[in-house]
């Protein structure tokens, strides 16, 4: 959607046709398909040699890669946008290329954002000029209205950041209404699971740096314990269940960071401890760190999961051994009750671009399955040691970084019984009559936390498992039925002329070198 620009359009932003589109494919594109924007070193070449080094640096390092360019998925800004447009009174403006907009826009609201998306356009003129940064100037000024807004996030897509568009020149606050502006290009972050960091991190700073100055709002509920800041989006269920576990230590569950409304920032950062339940949010964990602030990896799933995040909870607040060992008696059993009134037979393989892959394998091996493979798009960080530890020890590849092609090599190499993955995973399974499942869409929205999650993924996975003769039956019913150039309806089955494909091929080929000889 658009909402109200400071200036007309001056031309259209094709005008730009190498810097026009972003990282690995554009917003609406189905992950995994890896269809390239546009050239990547390009970009990040201009994005380099205009000012941009120091925050591509600082990328590189937070977010590193893996042999491969980056992770096949959808524009990662699609990951900071969905954080803003979660967050009350809060505005959101992308500044970038209209496909590009109209993209995550789409993608958005597909996923249920029910607010408007602000856009300030660019043509050659103002992006050449500097007139674009301007135009986004005055946006903000209009959009800053204290009655509506705490805060006004302003994004750079992939061009204005390689045009060195400086959002760090904004104001910090206009009437009151904090601004930050993020440069979310698709050349410098790898994943939109990580671009969630990018946003969440700029918003502790400026809260960080808030509270350090002078007083600030107090949140709308503050528990009376001392808290467990959750760090990592998660099924809304969890909090409550994972504040159950911390009850007996005397502890409560904070603030899920990313936060819903600015005053949460604040409740946050004055947490005893912080759980990265997600193990990817590197420029959080730096602000927390930098308030003073333990951060323990991990998370309570499955028996072993609960009790190795107890104790390391309990060792980061300093409670008596005894006090965790109580809290462990009381939950662990009710854990493996769960686990094996429902159980799980079967091989499955999993990944995803979520960031809680392992956490879902853990809970599917204590709950009886073998689980030979785990792909995440998301780095190796000091957080997900403890399960990557977990999983090497029962003999699991973790793949950190997995593209598409070790995702479905996987699935080729192992013959599970069911591929958990992205769209194109659980296409390529189902292809092969494997029964599959999306991971975003039915794995990760559910809980999987404490004595609630134990028994969660049993019911889906296994009425998964179960149409394996469903897949038969159907493969049995359109075997020979044509692919590629013989799918559809014919009268006459189509012939393979290889003859013709050898011809053109020639003819392609003869063109090519007398276009390669007049150019020289």
């Amino acid at each position: 959607m658009n909402v109200p620009t400071p200036s007309p359009v001056a031309g259209r932003s094709g005008s730009q046709p190498d810097l026009n589109r972003a990282g690995r494919g554009s917003p609406a594109t189905p992950e995994g398909e890896g269809s390239s924007c546009a050239n990547t070193a390009t970009l990040r070449e201009a994005a380099e040699l205009a000012g941009k080094s120091d925050i591509l640096a600082r990328y590189d390092a937070d977010y590193p890669r893996g042999p491969h360019d980056q992770p096949q998925s959808m524009c990662p800004a699609f990951g900071s946008l969905r954080v803003g447009l979660r967050m009350r009174r809060t505005a959101t403006v992308l500044s970038g290329s209209a496909c590009c907009v109209y993209g995550l826009t789409f993608t958005s609201h597909f996923y249920g954002a029910k607010r408007s998306v602000g856009y300030v356009p660019f043509s050659s003129e103002t992006l050449v000029t500097g007139k674009l940064f301007e135009d986004i100037r005055d946006a903000v000024h209009q959009l800053a209205d204290p009655a509506l807004y705490d805060t006004i996030i302003v994004t750079n897509l992939c061009v204005p950041t390689a045009s060195g568009v400086p959002l760090q020149l904004l104001p910090d606050q206009i009437n009151g209404v904090r601004i930050i502006g993020i440069d979310v290009p698709g050349f410098g972050v790898p994943t939109h699971a990580e671009a969630k960091d990018v946003l969440a991190g700029a918003m502790l700073s400026y809260a960080r740096k808030e509270a350090e100055s002078g007083p600030v709002a107090a949140p709308k509920q503050r528990p009376d314990r001392p808290s467990v800041t959750l760090l990592g989006e998660m099924f809304p269920a969890d909090p409550p269940g994972i504040g159950l576990l911390l009850e007996p230590l005397g502890l409560a569950a904070g603030p899920v960071v990313p936060t819903r409304e600015w005053r949460e920032l604040y409740a946050a950062l004055d947490c005893a401890v912080v759980a990265a339940i997600h193990p990817f949010y590197t420029a959080s964990v730096r602000e927390f760190e930098a308030a003073g602030r333990t951060v323990v990896g991990s998370a309570p799933v499955g028996a072993d999961g609960t009790a190795a995040w107890l104790d390391a909870i309990g060792a980061a607040c300093g409670i008596a051994q005894d006090k965790v060992d109580a809290a462990k008696n009381r939950f662990l059993p009710a854990i493996r009750g769960a686990l094996a009134a429902r159980p799980i037979a079967g091989r499955i393989t999993v990944s995803g671009y979520e960031g809680s892959e392992l956490l879902v394998a853990r809970l599917l091996i204590e709950s009886g399955a073998d689980v030979p493979y785990v792909g995440t798009a998301c780095p190796r960080t000091p957080w997900s040691e403890p399960d990557r530890d977990w999983l090497v020890s029962r003999g699991v590849r973790v793949q950190y970084r997995a593209s598409l092609e070790q995702d479905i090599a996987a699935v080729e190499e192992f013959g599970p019984d069911l591929a958990i993955g992205t769209t194109p995973v659980v296409q390529h399974a189902k292809q092969k009559a494997i029964p599959a499942l999306y991971f975003t869409n039915l794995i990760s929205a559910r809980p999987l936390m404490g004595p609630a999650g134990a028994g969660s993924l049993a019911l889906v996975v296994n009425a998964a498992l179960a149409n394996q003769a469903r897949f038969d039956k159907m493969t049995a019913f359109f075997e020979g039925v044509g692919t590629g150039a013989t799918a559809g309806v014919w009268e006459d089955t189509p012939v393979d002329r290889p003859e013709f494909k050898a011809k053109y091929a020639a003819k392609r080929i003869a063109a090519a070198k007398a276009e390669e000889s007049v150019g020289s």
